[in-house]
């Protein structure tokens, strides 16, 4: 069965710089056990995308070239361990700009589908440590996993299929649960 598998970046992958955005690689640090965690679900997903609001570079913060250095930087860092990210979609629009493309719109869901025609949500996994992650998830369709503590509208905590202190424990997790289910198939 095909799987597919939507990250959010801050907070998920690496810290979340409270009131300022990761501007630079050397600013880009990884949560403990992330790397570890992607090595683990690269086999488990057909695809792995990250898709991230990144309203810095519409505040003009930084750059889009910039962006794509914290993102190269990254990609680069869970290649060396193992693991892959297949595409990094993410809005720069400000928060409060009409029609823009932030989560929870689905605009970003929209695109990847576009760029990767297999994508199907209802085999979709949202991995976000926000609300808006878990809207986002719901909108398009996707299964919703919370990470961290934040806490949820009811709508969106009775969502969620699940909600873990890291990414590497949603890993472990979900690893074990697949293996075990692919061997009372077998």
């Amino acid at each position: 069965m095909k799987r597919f598998l939507f990250l959010d970046r801050d907070g998920v992958l690496n810290r979340r710089l409270p009131g300022d955005y990761v501007k630079s690689p050397e600013e880009l640090e990884l949560l403990p056990g992330v790397l570890r965690a992607l090595a683990l679900l690269r086999p488990l997903f057909d695809l792995i995308l990250v898709v991230s609001n990144q309203q810095g570079v519409g505040k003009g913060l930084m750059s889009t070239e910039d962006l794509e250095r914290i993102h190269r930087k990254l990609r680069d860092e869970i290649a060396r361990a193992g693991g892959r990210i297949d595409d990094i979609l993410f809005c720069p629009d400000l928060a409060g700009e009409s029609g823009n493309c932030r989560k929870p719109a689905i605009a970003m869901a929209l695109e990847a589908r576009k760029r990767y025609p297999q994508i199907r949500f209802d085999r979709s996994w949202m991995i976000g440590d926000m609300p808006d992650d878990m809207a986002f998830a719901r909108n398009a369709g996707m299964r919703a996993v919370m990470i961290g503590a934040e806490s949820l509208p009811p709508e969106l905590e009775s969502y969620h299929r699940g909600r873990y202190p890291a990414l590497i424990d949603f890993a472990i997790e979900f690893s074990i649960e697949v293996d075990k289910n692919h061997n009372t198939q077998a």
